[in-house]
């Protein structure tokens, strides 16, 4: 699992560390971890051209002495100090030692001929847009034949939200030092901060625990244990479904074959497009009755295609009124937003799994700051909050939250929330911790898609179908063709 630490977080261990440790001796761990990374990226250091962008501050001080690094191996580095007047003075000193070269931000900045850029314009406590001459070469940077390296966090993103207000230096790698970022992961952060590497400087032993994270196939990998000795199909999970109707069972036979393919013990399904799921997936016990109806279940999903007539509201109260675990999806969310009073109180974990315009039904907005948003929705409500998007984030009402590293665009099909719904309630009828279990649900939906795509063009059924797979590649199962995973 890895920790998402904020700006202040990091500032604070940063204080205690830096009074233990020599002057300089933190930025210096700091620069040769990024120059380390440059000249991994470069391949070689020698006739290749640098251009660094350095403002104010210990940000261009990193830049500064990555530069001096990368010159002194023969790299042809020129500064551009957006204010002289502000740079690092140690910093610019080392760099003029290893023959680096300086300019204006009017002056020859080399950004047409650069191999590499580094960004060390503005560092985690930068807000807001950049500067009018900051953002020109941050555009210019964009448009160069450069490989773009961000400095801790690109310029222009918040390092907390991953709000970006006007330009911001749009890097193919950052490079971030102590603790990964949260804005370099959601939101509009998560597109400009590219492949995000961690350069360890000591800063772990002072970070207090983090509130948020991110998963790993391990971490997910201990909610896809598969079924032991003494295990039966009622001590592997129980999973109820509610969902399609009989003019659109789509939904219902999505969202029961992905609970079916996640493997747990046995899935129930209560609605009334029992003869579609019926005829699609034989294996799960129908009824066209009630939920009442449906058999002892240990966790229900409840709304993908139900509709939100009053037979609808019936049910979503129904489910709710359990002592269960409920996933609540879709059109149950609709009816939730009516009455949230529906979902406040609940005992047993509640999931909500909205959208930003399904999130935006309760009342607010999602706005820049995603993590933010989710957290205040699930403390109102008492409930989990799934918000999808390109990085899913999920809060739980304690505050703790998940940030997804799997997204996909491919995600963007119909059907595909309700094959998240099914994978959702599978893993919480295990009955281990929601705001995990439904992190480890966004997990596992976006390496699925990874492997549906890889075969072409996706649709939500293929989703299904590739469950398998992704399961096996999650728990590092051998298979056929279980090449290399991504990140």
């Amino acid at each position: 699992m890895i920790g998402l630490s904020t700006a202040a977080e990091v500032r604070a261990a940063e204080d205690v560390l830096l009074a233990a440790t020599r002057e300089g001796a933190l930025m210096q761990r700091a620069a040769t971890g990024l120059a380390t990374v440059c000249l991994r990226l470069l391949g070689r250091a020698h006739g290749t051209r640098v251009t660094l962008l350095v403002g104010g501050g210990n940000n261009g001080g990193d830049a500064l002495y990555a530069g001096a690094q990368l010159a002194a191996r023969g790299a042809r580095v020129t500064a551009v100090l957006l204010d002289a007047a502000r740079a690092h003075p140690a910093g610019l000193a080392a760099l003029r030692r290893a023959g680096g070269r300086v300019a204006g931000p009017d002056g020859p900045d080399g950004l047409d001929r650069a191999d590499l850029v580094l960004d060390g314009i503005v560092g985690i406590g930068g807000r807001g847009g950049l500067r009018p001459d900051a953002a020109r070469l941050a555009e210019r940077a964009a448009t160069g034949p450069g490989l773009t390296v961000a400095v801790d966090v690109p310029s222009g993103v918040d390092a907390d939200t991953g709000a970006v207000e006007g330009t911001a230096f749009a890097a193919v790698h950052t490079v971030t030092f102590g603790a990964v970022k949260p804005g370099l992961v959601v939101g509009e952060g998560r597109g400009y901060a590219g492949t995000v590497h961690l350069v360890d400087i000591g800063l772990g032993p002072h970070l207090a625990p983090a509130r948020a994270h991110r998963l790993t196939d391990d971490d997910v990998a201990a909610h896809l244990q598969p079924p032991g000795a003494t295990d039966d199909k009622y001590s592997r999970g129980v999973v109820g479904v509610v969902a399609g109707s009989a003019v659109y069972p789509g939904a219902g036979v999505l969202c029961t074959g992905a609970a079916l393919r996640t493997r747990p013990g046995l899935v129930r399904y209560a609605g009334t497009a029992a003869d579609g799921v019926r005829a699609a997936w034989p294996e799960v016990i129908v009824t066209d009755g009630r939920p009442r109806d449906a058999g002892r279940v240990q966790a229900w999903v409840v709304g993908p295609g139900m509709g939100t007539d009053d037979d609808a509201r019936s049910v979503l109260a129904e489910v709710l009124a359990t002592d269960l675990p409920v996933v609540v999806d879709a059109d149950a969310l609709t009816l939730a937003a009516r009455e949230p009073d529906l979902v406040r109180g609940r005992d047993a974990p509640t999931v909500l799994t909205p959208h930003d315009r399904e999130f935006a039904r309760f009342g607010v907005p999602v706005g820049a700051d995603r993590i933010g948003s989710a957290r205040r929705l699930a403390a109102d409500l008492g409930a989990v909050v799934l918000l999808k998007g390109d990085a899913t984030v999920v809060a739980g009402p304690d505050g703790t939250a998940f940030v997804n590293a799997t997204g996909t665009s491919d995600l963007a099909t119909a059907g595909s929330g309700d094959v998240l719904s099914g994978i959702l309630g599978s893993l919480l009828a295990a009955g281990t911790p929601a705001a995990e279990t439904a992190a480890a649900a966004a997990h596992l939906h976006g390496r699925t898609a990874q492997v549906a795509a890889a075969r072409g063009s996706i649709v939500a059924g293929d989703l299904v179908r590739a469950l398998p797979e992704a399961i096996g590649r999650v728990r590092r199962v051998p298979g056929p063709g279980l090449g290399d995973w991504g990140p």
